[in-house]
């Protein structure tokens, strides 16, 4: 009797319910081929959480084939964790205090490794990566896992003739880590942040000195995330101290969202090893730092002509009607789509007049004030809509799934677009929401997002995302401190 045969996950759960293509058992086959021809010791399984955080376990190289074919138990618990880590319904009661039988009680779900997601990390000695998508122990798909929402909007699409397009620009800040505070008082939920100094000055922006200044660490990040086989395209210098931007050449469906949350979590390890902090925070509580964002670069290809379908042909246009419709749809449901686009309650710092970041649901012809810049005219193939709303802390499915619903949406409802803004800090348009509050009502009550993503996944979200905002509601802040001690 083989004593280790169904000690992971659930005994033949992918062939039992169906859940690889023939493409997939044969790229499994080849993650097993890579696994002994590299001398792999470990396997990390990894799922991208609600937040965009990946979390999952660490396996042994022999254990690879169960894996693969029972998949890897997790508690359900960590569906229902805010940005602290703690469980925000009462896990429990027979539904898990969310409505579900399968998640009572704090049972398992299980991961299900992706094996076209295979990746060598050339940063942890002799381990190999998998991201995972979530089942429960009945075969079904979680509902709540954020890469099926983007997998499920990207279907409809293609149900449409057309694949999501997207080029990813990320700002952050990398920084000198000077004390990791790890002594016991430290140890808070969530911990005390860390000691930092900077790597530079900031303030000269894209000039080569402060380039090379930075340069050091770039260098090792560069050389890791080429080996990890991401898209790399540039690395600049940004205005404020510490502050870089990575871009990414464009990509296709589920890819970008994939890299993303693998580039955001191998930064941040390769970073600590080094003794350096990298922070994808928008606006980290340190003196002179600047906000950081996540711009998404975006266009539809057509699957019957392969070409981009927001080209005009129309002498003097900017872009096809097609395009128009689809910014139209951005800008009607920009507030509602806050939530996904910028999620932390920190983001909406961000959102400041003469900041090269929106403050309002307006568009733009190659304007970097507006929330829409579009760039492109009469047979440009690198016509593109760029939403400059995002805070790099998105979750990457959820950021791209509201990108194609709302544009999807002003196509299906041929929104007029309206005539680009003049002065993006003057024009008139809606203003986009102050505070993550602000924008769950307007999830709340968006008939669209309830529509297309089911009232179960947004009252979820609002769920967690609500443990969030009341912690921050009941802490007192230094301001309020500094405002009234003395005074009253």
């Amino acid at each position: 009797m083989d004593l280790r045969k169904g000690s992971m996950g659930r005994d033949n759960f992918v062939e039992r319910h169906g859940l690889w293509t023939d493409d997939d058992v044969e790229a499994a086959a080849r993650v097993a081929r890579e696994v002994e021809k590299n001398n792999i010791e470990v396997i990390r399984l990894s799922f991208a959480d609600q937040h965009g955080i990946l979390r999952g376990k660490t396996i042994m190289a022999d254990g690879l084939g169960a894996a693969l074919q029972n998949g890897c138990s997790l508690t359900t618990t960590l569906l229902v964790k805010d940005t602290s880590h703690r469980t925000v319904t009462s896990a429990f009661t027979s539904d898990g205090g969310i409505g579900l039988e399968e998640m009572g009680g704090a049972g398992d779900f299980l991961m299900v490794p992706d094996p076209k997601t295979f990746r060598i990390l050339p940063w942890a000695p002799d381990t190999a990566w998998l991201l995972c998508d979530i089942y429960f122990p009945n075969g079904k798909s979680v509902p709540f896992s954020t890469r099926q929402v983007y997998r499920n909007a990207l279907q409809e699409l293609a149900g449409k003739g057309y694949d999501f397009v997207t080029g990813l620009e990320i700002e952050f800040h990398l920084l000198k880590l000077e004390d990791a505070k790890l002594s016991p008082e430290h140890a808070t939920q969530p911990a005390t942040p860390p000691d930092v100094s900077l790597l530079t000055h900031g303030f000269q922006y894209l000039t080569e000195n402060r380039m090379d200044e930075i340069d050091p660490v770039l260098q090792i990040l560069r050389r890791d995330l080429l080996d990890l086989g991401l898209p790399l395209r540039s690395m600049e210098v940004e205005y404020g101290p510490s502050q870089v931007e990575l871009t990414f050449h464009p990509g296709i469906g589920m890819e970008p969202a994939d890299n993303m949350v693998l580039f955001r979590g191998a930064v941040k390890q390769i970073c600590r090893r080094h003794g350096y902090h990298a922070s994808f925070m928008c606006r980290p509580g340190l003196p002179n730092l600047f906000s950081s964002g996540w711009h998404l670069h975006q266009s539809l290809r057509a699957h019957d002509s392969g070409e981009n379908a927001f080209v005009t042909k129309k002498d003097g246009a900017l872009m096809s009607p097609l395009a128009e419709h689809y910014a139209a749809g951005l800008l009607e449901h920009a507030a509602a789509a806050s939530v996904f686009t910028t999620p932390t309650i920190n983001g909406y710092k961000r959102f400041q007049p003469y900041s090269l970041a929106p403050d309002r649901a307006i568009w733009g012809n190659d304007d970097r004030g507006v929330m829409i810049r579009a760039v492109g005219g009469k047979d440009d193939p690198g016509t593109r809509l760029e939403n400059r709303v995002g805070e790099p802390a998105a979750n990457p499915y959820l950021y791209m799934a509201s990108q194609i619903l709302c544009g999807m949406d002003g196509m299906e409802r041929k929104l007029p677009l309206g005539p680009p803004a003049d002065a993006a800090y003057e024009a008139d348009g809606p203003k986009l929401p102050r505070t993550l509050w602000d924008a769950m009502d307007a999830l709340g009550n968006s008939k669209m997002f309830r529509e297309k993503l089911g009232d179960q996944f947004v009252d979820y979200i609002l769920t967690v995302k609500q443990s969030e905002v009341s912690r921050f509601l009941s802490e007192v802040t230094d301001w309020e401190h500094r405002e009234y001690f003395s005074l009253f």
